[in-house]
């Protein structure tokens, strides 16, 4: 949850004087309902993060749709006052509008009742059901069809999913979770988890009808260049050793990716960081890790992990991107180059 800032309000008090009152007290104003508070206090520090609609803006940002089944509340109030990534600590967040937001965060999920078991004659309506369980809680990673996405593998080409006839493969490892490859567990009840093992099988159907029986690029088909080439291009045209090493932060990153993925991360590296200086009224330099950038806000995190933001329009800030010089590369690369670099890195094991 993307904290920025936290306004608090002070109520007034009163406190009652030696003698009776001639006049009736004036009729005090009464306190916002606590889903209110929560509403306007996820709006005034965390939509900026995670969207009005709590979508998120990933892949800095998650979507908060569902976290409820993510997470427990005491486990979502643990991550408010400790923070964790991009997200700082709030630990001096009042306990009071930390419990609201938990409750507008939630509020979905305990509002909303559980689908209507469908008819065993309508199947595609209870995969209907599981797509906006999908969507919600696994398309960020998966794909929005289930054949892969930012982080996590195609489910249509899974061989526990395809070996799975009862929903139970599935529904073990979505409730288990699987810590070594960051999937997270999830606590669905049994018919959303039925809902779910339709979708997910019924996207198998769907790509394995499509026409050629390609579902995406292939290992192989991004193997077809020439290695020594590609080292030589690494090393020298390519500019790429200025930056990176084949024995140190490239090192076995043929093991961590592979295929189109690696080939996505070599153009346009969307995960790495960059250095953002911020310049203040008075003349001082912040430097940290750029955790925050639009048209009206500038934010970074230190190196002691402590967010700060300021408007565009009250400092200057430069920002030091290492993405650049790979987009800068985009006019100069050649197809053999691709294919080439391509090649060389897959050995890098």
């Amino acid at each position: 949850m993307g904290f920025v800032m936290f306004l608090s309000t002070q109520m007034p008090i009163y406190a009652a004087s030696g003698s009776a009152p001639s006049a009736a007290p004036a009729a005090q104003t009464p306190a916002p309902p606590a889903d209110a508070i929560g509403a306007q206090t996820f709006a005034k520090n965390c939509a900026v993060c995670h969207g009005k609609d709590r979508k998120g803006n990933p892949p800095l940002f998650p979507s908060l749709l569902g976290v409820g089944k993510k997470m427990t509340n005491p486990q979502i109030v643990a991550l408010i006052h400790s923070g964790k990534g991009n997200m700082p600590a709030f630990k001096t967040l009042p306990d009071a509008d930390v419990a609201a937001v938990v409750r507008f965060l939630t509020s979905d999920d305990i509002a909303a009742p559980a689908p209507a078991p469908a008819a065993p004659s309508a199947p595609s309506g209870l995969a209907s059901a599981g797509s906006d369980i999908f969507q919600r809680n696994c398309a960020f990673c998966h794909g929005r069809d289930a054949q892969g996405g930012e982080s996590g593998p195609d489910l249509t080409r899974s061989k526990l999913v395809l070996a799975d006839r009862d929903g139970s493969n599935v529904a073990a490892i979505v409730r288990s979770g699987r810590p070594d490859n960051k999937m997270p567990s999830f606590n669905f009840s049994t018919q959303e988890m039925t809902s779910l093992t339709a979708f997910i099988h019924q996207q198998v159907i769907k790509a394995n009808t499509k026409k050629g029986g390609r579902r995406g690029v292939e290992v192989a088909d991004l193997q077809t260049g020439n290695v020594e080439a590609g080292k030589q291009y690494f090393n020298g045209a390519g500019g790429c050793s200025k930056c990176h090493s084949a024995t140190g932060d490239l090192a076995g990153i043929a093991l961590r990716h592979e295929g189109l993925d690696l080939e996505r991360r070599m153009l346009y590296p969307r995960d790495a960081k960059s250095t953002v200086t911020v310049t203040l009224p008075e003349g001082k330099k912040i430097t940290g890790t750029l955790a925050y950038l639009d048209e009206f806000t500038v934010g970074l995190r230190e190196s002691d992990g402590r967010y700060q933001s300021w408007p565009v329009s009250r400092v200057k800030y430069t920002v030091d991107s290492p993405v650049d010089a790979h987009v800068e590369q985009f006019s100069k690369y050649t197809d053999a180059d691709i294919h080439n670099l391509m090649a060389y890195l897959q050995t890098l094991r």
